[in-house]
């Protein structure tokens, strides 16, 4: 049930995001590891439309939040109003109190609205007037990003891109992708004719069918060669923490069980790798994210034991 569910489901985003199956992959595998998600690129990729994919896919309960300059937290968590019947502050939920949540343009916000998710996508659960409310399960949050040299965009701290699992790019499609898009159907139509695949309690399911999936001690000590190779190499300005060593082992399980496997391969943590560590890492000589180039390199230099 779960190899022919995925596939379904991978074969029918791609149908709507042409050309880029194995990004959706990737997004697929992020949800199933419970991680979030950022996608960063210029506008009119696809981001948007493949979130709107994976909510309907998944029959998940979805928001979205277009981040801009004046976003509030409230605006996104929610506001405790005055009932003058009971005379008590009765507490009304923002849209982050739905199981996907887009944030659409994260960037554009301020860093203090870009650190109202913080406890969300950490502990998924909510803290207003010293009250901790829980959020729906599952929970995602998918964030798009502008690339930052674009007018309008704040950066993203350090502490804010730790929380995503998974940072991927869709790129412009190739060209008989990009032809077939042009003269098919528009996506929006497409989205509003395709079914769920899966409910949310059997994406539950899968989720914790990813927890069993089966890791070698010799491919833990590979995963952490890795995270040390990052924090001793002078390329870098610092390494990646043990919240990344666990979020690739989840990827790398969930990249297993999408492909049909009860185990976990060096090349499903190799596949992971670069989308676990390109926002996480800066390099020592200008602070800037490292290239593909730079994470392949990095990749190459560690023997798999």
């Amino acid at each position: 049930m779960s190899t022919s569910r995925i596939e379904r489901l991978v074969a029918t985003a791609s149908e709507i995001i042409l050309g880029k199956e194995y990004e959706c992959r990737l997004a697929l595998s992020c949800l199933l590891a419970r991680g979030h998600l950022l996608i960063e690129d210029v506008p009119g990729t696809g981001k948007t439309t493949l979130t709107h994919t994976l909510a309907r896919l998944l029959g998940l309960q979805f928001q979205r939040v277009q981040f801009t300059s004046d976003l509030l937290p409230a605006d996104i968590l929610g506001v405790s109003v005055f009932d003058r019947e009971s005379s008590t502050f009765q507490f009304r939920p923002g849209p982050v109190f739905a199981q996907l949540i887009l944030a659409d343009e994260i960037n554009r916000a301020t860093p203090k609205t870009q650190s109202a998710l913080l406890e969300a996508m950490e502990e998924r659960q909510v803290t207003s007037d010293g009250q901790t409310l829980p959020l729906p399960e599952p929970f995602f949050v998918i964030a798009t990003q502008n690339p930052s040299y674009q007018i309008g965009t704040f950066p993203l701290p350090e502490s804010q891109l730790d929380r995503f699992l998974l940072r991927i790019r869709l790129g412009y499609p190739d060209r008989a992708a990009e032809r077939a898009l042009l003269q098919g159907e528009d996506r929006r139509t497409l989205l509003e004719s395709i079914e769920p695949v899966m409910s949310p309690a059997e994406l539950l399911e899968l989720q914790g069918a990813v927890r069993t999936v089966i890791i070698s001690e010799r491919l833990i000590d590979y995963a952490q060669a890795l995270l040390a190779a990052t924090r001793q190499s002078p390329e870098f300005a610092t390494g990646l923490s043990p919240r990344a060593g666990l979020g690739l082992i989840a990827a790398a399980r969930a990249w297993a069980l999408i492909e049909g496997r009860d185990h976990v391969l060096p090349e499903d943590v190799q596949r992971v790798f670069p989308y676990i560590a390109g926002h996480r890492l800066r390099l020592a000589s200008d602070g800037r994210m490292p290239g593909p180039d730079d994470i392949m390199r990095l990749l190459k230099s560690v023997a798999v034991i």
